[in-house]
């Protein structure tokens, strides 16, 4: 049994959910969403919000009924209230800037390192703070997650790029005799 599956989802003032087949949507003040859910669940919108039932009686059915719970939560908060993840770049020289649809880093390559920046999400930067926004939860985090994996922040002298929360143990390097 799923703890998270077997509670209705509500869904709050001002938020439109719609389901029809396999296919949910919603939308809010902040914008829209939808998703198709390929897994052996039922949807339902009831009055108490998005009821979510397993299909069937086996495994596969019951690791899918909390996932997509989760799935329509995010989706359902995100239209509410954008989700945001912070990344700090430390180290000399190193420097990021927003250029139309693609952020530029540089982060102690030869190069430039660019990606270009999703449909939906925002990205601002001010004195080595990244501050990444939008309404889809898997999109902002994966994008945040691509911006990290540029450089890592190493760490002997913590160089390169850390979430806001995450601490970076530090090694203590080279002892002189």
């Amino acid at each position: 049994m799923s703890r998270i599956g077997k509670r209705p989802i509500t869904i709050p003032a001002g938020v439109e959910a719609k389901v029809s087949g396999m296919e949910f949507s919603v939308k809010g003040p902040k914008g829209s969403l939808n998703r198709v859910f390929n897994s052996p669940v039922l949807l339902s919108i009831k009055p108490e919000g998005v009821i979510v039932e397993p299909a069937r009686n086996d495994a596969d059915a019951k690791s899918a009924w909390g996932t997509v719970a989760s799935h329509i939560r995010n989706m359902i908060k995100g239209v509410t209230e954008p989700y945001g993840k912070k990344l700090i770049l430390e180290g000399v020289g190193h420097k990021a800037e927003v250029k139309g649809k693609e952020i530029s880093v540089m982060a102690g390559f030869s190069h430039p390192v660019k990606k270009q920046i999703p449909e939906g999400v925002t990205v601002t930067i001010e004195k080595g703070v990244i501050s990444i926004s939008g309404i889809d939860k898997e999109v902002v985090s994966s994008f945040a997650a691509s911006i990290r994996a540029i450089k890592k922040a190493e760490p002997y002298l913590g160089k390169g790029f850390r979430y806001d929360d995450e601490v970076i143990r530090r090694k203590q390097g080279k002892k002189a005799v």
